[in-house]
């Protein structure tokens, strides 16, 4: 496993722009996959965004997508989540996941919490309308 640091999180209004980082421990962090989920108060932690160890590919959850943009620096251990256009429903804490690899069973498949075994504690995004 490796151990994860979010940062970046902040109180923004709508319209604007934030950019998450996360920072990983370990040698190995250059073959996984990484993701970010999000988890408002009362609800479900929510799949946000993936990628795959090479980087070439990416994944975004519906209520993400042409908003958010993941990538990864190996360099320097760290994955970014661009967000653009912020709306009030994205405030939530962000967490960062990491794991061996990504299995899609369908193209339709939406990642879920257990298919990552490292996380983050999470930085807070809140979104003023």
């Amino acid at each position: 496993q490796v151990q994860l640091v979010e940062s970046g999180g902040g109180l923004v209004q709508a319209g604007a722009s934030l950019r998450l980082s996360c920072a990983a421990s370990g040698r190995t962090f250059s073959m996984k996959a990484m993701g970010w989920f999000r988890q408002a108060p009362g609800k479900e932690r929510e799949f946000v965004a993936a990628i795959t160890w090479s980087g070439n590919n990416t994944y975004y959850g519906d209520s993400v997508k042409g908003r958010f943009a993941m990538s990864r620096d190996d360099a320097k251990n760290t994955v970014y989540l661009q967000m653009n256009n912020l709306k009030p429903e994205d405030t939530a804490v962000y967490l960062c996941s990491a794991a061996p690899f990504l299995y899609r069973p369908s193209s339709d498949y939406v990642f879920l919490p257990q298919d990552f075994d490292s996380w983050g504690q999470g930085t807070q995004v809140t979104v003023s309308s």
